[in-house]
């Protein structure tokens, strides 16, 4: 589980990408960009992580994040048909008239993605909850990636907040 009260949790920032998730407060925030409080605290001392457009991002300009390297290789796991079940919950706030897009993957440690959420646009001002599943054969390792596209609008931005992964995982 990460809150981000005290830092990434281990989360890493890709290099292959334009630029960065920031670990932020609501308290430090500009007029009209980013929720108002996060989503743990409810406290604008709380923290979470964000993108912004602005004029130093492109719209279409991409920030990704990546958890830990996750395996499934543990005899307590949970076996569905011979699939692994496993899952992400997380909070998203995505707020402004021409905000960008939030994608979720789920990456093996070959590279190859797969999309398991894709969301573009004004999702209201208010933190929304989401729970993914992460289907697999149980054998190859993974690592789940958010996504941040930056949009058009300087003060629109992607927070997310506790990310919390399954046991199985």
């Amino acid at each position: 589980h990460c809150n981000f009260e005290f830092d990434l949790c281990g989360w890493k920032q890709d290099e292959n990408d334009d630029f960065d998730w920031n670990l932020r407060t609501s308290s430090t925030r500009k007029m009209g960009t980013g929720p108002a409080t996060d989503h743990t605290l409810r406290d604008p001392s709380g923290h979470y992580i964000f993108i912004r457009s602005s004029f130093l991002q492109l719209p279409g300009q991409k920030a990704r994040i990546s958890s830990p390297v996750l395996s499934r290789r543990n005899k307590d796991c949970k076996v569905c048909g011979g699939v692994v079940l496993s899952g992400i919950l997380f909070y998203y706030h995505m707020y402004g008239a021409h905000i960008g897009s939030l994608i979720v993957y789920q990456r093996t440690t070959a590279k190859h993605e797969k999309i398991l959420f894709n969301l573009t646009g004004n999702q209201g001002n208010f933190w929304q909850f989401k729970a993914l599943i992460l289907a697999g054969d149980g054998d190859e390792d993974f690592q789940v990636v958010f996504e941040g596209i930056a949009g058009k609008g300087p003060k629109d931005g992607i927070a997310l907040d506790d990310l919390t992964l399954s046991r199985e995982c």
